[in-house]
């Protein structure tokens, strides 16, 4: 098991205690582009194909809905992964 897939499993069991850097991390490997507002929003935006996320940047940890809402959307980039 890679330090990804680790990390991955423990975010999916405390989806509370999830950092942004490692948010990132997973939304930057599955290919997500990640774009910051120039108007001083704290909000992050990632996108893939039709896929789109906004994620704004909380400390020490980023706010549940959205660490939900990405696992969905990576969740599929992972169960690919294995097959190969």
């Amino acid at each position: 098991m890679s330090k990804l897939e680790k990390l991955l499993k423990k975010v999916k069991n405390n989806p509370k205690a999830v950092r942004f850097e490692e948010l990132d991390k997973f939304l930057i490997r599955a290919g997500f582009k990640k774009r910051h507002s120039k108007k001083g929003s704290s909000h992050f935006y990632y996108t893939k194909d039709d896929k789109a996320l906004s994620v704004p940047y909380n400390k020490p940890y980023i706010l549940e809905t959205y660490v939900l809402e990405a696992i969905d959307l990576i969740g599929d980039y992972f169960a690919d992964d294995k097959k190969d």
